[in-house]
């Protein structure tokens, strides 16, 4: 029963160990950078450093680093609107 409990613990702090990595397309590492119109909407709050354009839904996103954990975020306007583009096609 004791050696069964620990092995779950062990299991959630390996787990909890996981992060996801921020790459670009061709998974050198390194970010291609935002565009000026970009950067000019970004409100001032958030790391323009790591965002990047998703093209699963083709809108911005950074990584929010907070107490706990980094979170990936949406990047929005002073407003509060999601920066988005419209897919090339």
């Amino acid at each position: 029963m004791y050696t069964r409990s620990a092995i779950f613990i062990l299991l959630g702090v390996a787990l909890g160990a996981c992060s996801e990595t921020i790459s670009n397309s061709q998974g050198s590492g390194a970010l291609p950078p935002v565009p000026e119109q970009i950067v000019a909407l970004a409100a001032s709050n958030q790391d323009l450093a790591t965002a990047r354009l998703r093209p699963e839904d083709n809108c911005y996103w950074y990584m929010h680093s907070g107490p706990v954990e980094d979170t990936l975020l949406p990047l929005r306007t002073s407003g509060g609107n999601p920066i988005c583009v419209k897919p090339t096609a």
